[in-house]
């Protein structure tokens, strides 16, 4: 079954999510994603786990495009903006003033997972990073 633009920026969006590199095939549609190593305990355990997908990529490097992660500070506009269209005015302050704390992704997730919102977090941010994947899936073609 092939896949639509949208499956494959909504899955790469996903992979992204988890904090996974990923290697986006235009030929042939296959996505692959790679823990970030620094993430493992084991290294041979990662390389029995990726060691033949990361051989793959390097062989075909020309028909791969690499998606890094979002750095923090792409991750940090992202909580920004969902806090900015917040139309609950007493949450929406708490977040800003988590925001402004130290440890602002720790605290502003702790208070996302007590609130009513969480649902809408997880939705806002999946379509954010779909954003951001199909900008950079256009760009490259």
């Amino acid at each position: 079954m092939d896949k639509t633009k949208q499956q494959i920026i909504k899955e790469i969006a996903q992979d992204l999510d988890c904090g996974y590199e990923c290697y986006y095939n235009f030929k042939t549609h296959e996505i692959i994603a790679i823990p970030d190593f620094s993430q493992v305990f084991d290294e041979e355990e990662f390389k029995e786990a990726f060691g033949e997908t990361l051989k793959k990529v390097k062989q075909q490097k020309a028909d791969f495009l690499k998606i890094e992660p979002l750095e923090s500070f792409d991750s940090f506009k992202i909580m920004e903006h969902f806090v900015a269209q917040l139309t609950d005015q007493n949450f929406k302050l708490e977040l800003e003033a988590v925001l402004q704390r130290k440890k602002p992704f720790q605290n502003f997730k702790h208070q996302i997972e007590q609130s009513n919102f969480r649902q809408d977090w997880f939705d806002f941010k999946q379509l954010e990073l779909e954003k951001i994947v199909a900008k950079i899936l256009s760009l490259k073609k």
